[in-house]
């Protein structure tokens, strides 16, 4: 009677009769060494220019499907942005199987993907850089989720800096400061935040960054990126209403003549001035004015220009 394979990890079955003083050889390849891999062996499976990489599956013999841990390798992206490695499936008879897997996968966009799956099956996207265990029952292939870790969602939050990702907070780093607290709470050395105000000590200094804007017919800014700008005119322009003001905020605006000089700013109806009259800058060469203003409203600023800067 020949021998048979089991169904899952295709060892060696010793038929009747067979084998007459050899089934010890048998024994140790078709099935101790194999059961060895089953539970230890660990492969790595080389990736590259074919969109499907079929993980061998023998009877009774080596092969890599029977690993229990995969390291992949290779680059994606280049003919096929998404490679899959098909490992044996099939419900009849079942052909369930868990691994574990280690992506060290060069990825050329993060669009690129490498799936594990069974031929007919939907399978599961290995994350670049990822080492995760995956299991299937012949046709689906799932992943150790969060509940599993005992982590619940924190398990899909990554470190980083963007939406989806956990802020980027430095102690340094005033944006993040909260904006109520019931107590007070020492931030960083002399910066302190109080119930319903920030407070810097003496000997700390507290600034907002001059951001440049930049020089166009119309100039235009965004108040949420700071307080303080400035801007070289390079002719005759117009100061455009900042986008993003809000009531309260307070800050200056640098306005720089270039090298020529004489040029003019106009401004938008947004900017309000002392006896509703609209100031003329400082015309010589490189000369320097600032426009103090604090935003009435979003829509409302009140202004005043300080020329000529110099000595």
């Amino acid at each position: 009677m020949s021998a048979t394979y089991t169904s899952k990890i295709r060892l060696t079955q010793q038929g009747d009769g067979d084998n007459p003083n050899s089934w010890g050889t048998v024994l140790n390849n078709g099935v101790v060494s194999l059961v060895d891999d089953a539970i230890a062996a660990y492969t790595t499976i080389e990736i590259g220019a074919n969109a499907t990489v079929t993980l061998s599956a023998v009877d009774g013999g080596y092969d890599v499907a029977r690993s229990a841990f995969l390291e992949v390798k290779g680059t994606v992206g280049g003919a096929h942005t998404t490679i899959s490695m098909i490992m044996p499936g099939g419900t009849s008879p079942i052909k369930s199987k868990g691994y574990v897997i280690n992506n060290l996968t060069t990825y050329t966009t993060t669009t690129n993907v490498v799936k594990i799956k069974t031929a007919s099956g939907d399978g599961y996207t290995i994350p670049s850089g990822a080492i995760t265990q995956v299991i299937s029952d012949g046709t689906s292939v799932w992943s150790t989720n969060a509940k599993g870790l005992g982590l619940g969602t924190a398990a899909s939050a990554d470190i980083g800096v963007c939406a989806t990702n956990i802020a980027d907070v430095s102690l340094a780093d005033l944006r993040y400061v909260r904006t109520s607290v019931t107590a007070n709470a020492t931030v960083r050395g002399d910066l302190v935040v109080e119930a319903g105000s920030l407070k810097v000590g003496t000997s700390a200094r507290a600034y907002n960054p001059i951001t440049t804007l930049t020089d166009a017919a119309s100039i235009t800014s965004d108040f949420a990126l700071g307080n303080n700008f400035l801007v070289t005119l390079a002719g005759n322009r117009t100061l455009a209403a900042p986008s993003n003001a809000v009531a309260g905020q307070s800050g200056c605006i640098y306005l720089v003549q270039d090298g020529s000089g004489s040029r003019t700013l106009g401004y938008n109806t947004v900017f309000q001035f002392v006896s509703a009259t609209v100031p003329t800058l400082s015309t010589g060469a490189s000369d320097v004015d600032m426009l103090v203003y604090m935003a009435r409203s979003a829509t409302t600023i009140d202004a005043v220009l300080l020329k000529n800067f110099d000595r």
